[in-house]
């Protein structure tokens, strides 16, 4: 792998988990998270010729973390 394989994939990661949490309410996250990790899995999965798989492994991560963020903003994880 050359390095720009690499670093692509995982600047895509770090822009998405950066903006994860953009929204104020439970629903504006999960669907936030959701439609920042389909589009990074579709582009990390473009890698590997297969961007379908990865846009929807992308939206289960992303909505999770999208979930996780909005219990933590909530004092749930406190």
């Amino acid at each position: 792998m050359t390095s720009k394989t690499i670093a692509i994939p995982l600047l895509v990661a770090a822009f998405a988990l950066t903006i994860v949490g953009c929204g104020s309410t439970s629903r504006s996250r999960t669907a936030s998270g959701t439609g920042i990790g389909a589009a990074s899995g579709a582009i990390i999965g473009s890698f590997s010729g297969n961007a379908g798989s990865g846009a929807l492994i992308g939206a289960g991560v992303g909505a999770l973390g999208g979930m996780l963020f909005d219990e933590h903003q909530r004092g749930s994880f406190d």
